[in-house]
Parts: structure tokens; C-alpha cells; sequence
């Protein structure tokens, strides 16, 4: 009983921890990119805080029009067939 009880315990925390460490590390590779791209234009002090925070608050649209292009893409298909090419869509570079 007790094992099955730390086990649960276990997997509970561990379903917890790996999508908020997934997250970080998009946010470190993100904060990365940015200062990269501030180096590159030589900025420094305000100019340089100011352009990697909008760096960081950007969002990419590139991942909407993807999902609407897919999904144009499945128009048509049954539910199986079209759940299976939006993945592959969705995935693909």
C-alpha cells in the first residue's frame, strides 16, 4: 500500500514539474534569442532593455496562420483523417 501511495505521489509531481520546466526552457531559449539580436544591433542600457522586453512579449504568428492552414487543408475529410493530417501538418516545419 505504501508503495502504490508513493507512486501516485511520484507521478503526480512528476506530471507537474516537466510541462513548467518545458516552459522555462522555451523562456531561456527565448531570453537567449533576444539578446543575441540586441548584440547584433550593438545596444546597450535602456535601448538594450527596451528591446529585448519586446522581444520577449512578441508572440509569434506564425504558429495562427499554421493552424488556420492546416486546418484549411482538412476541410473536407472525415474527423479521423483530418485529426491525423493536422498533425502531421502541425508539425512539419
Amino acid at each position: 500500500m505504501n508503495k502504490l501511495l508513493i507512486a501516485l505521489v511520484v507521478g503526480i509531481i512528476g506530471s507537474v514539474a516537466l510541462p513548467a520546466a518545458a516552459a522555462e526552457n522555451k523562456q531561456n531559449t527565448k531570453m537567449t534569442t533576444c539578446q543575441a539580436q540586441a548584440s547584433e544591433k550593438k545596444l546597450e542600457g535602456a535601448d538594450r532593455k527596451a528591446f529585448v522586453d519586446n522581444c520577449l512579449k512578441a508572440k509569434p504568428a506564425k504558429s495562427q496562420n499554421k493552424m488556420a492552414e492546416c486546418n484549411a487543408k482538412t476541410k473536407g475529410m472525415s474527423k479521423a483523417d483530418a485529426d491525423k493530417a493536422r498533425s502531421e501538418c502541425m508539425k512539419a516545419a
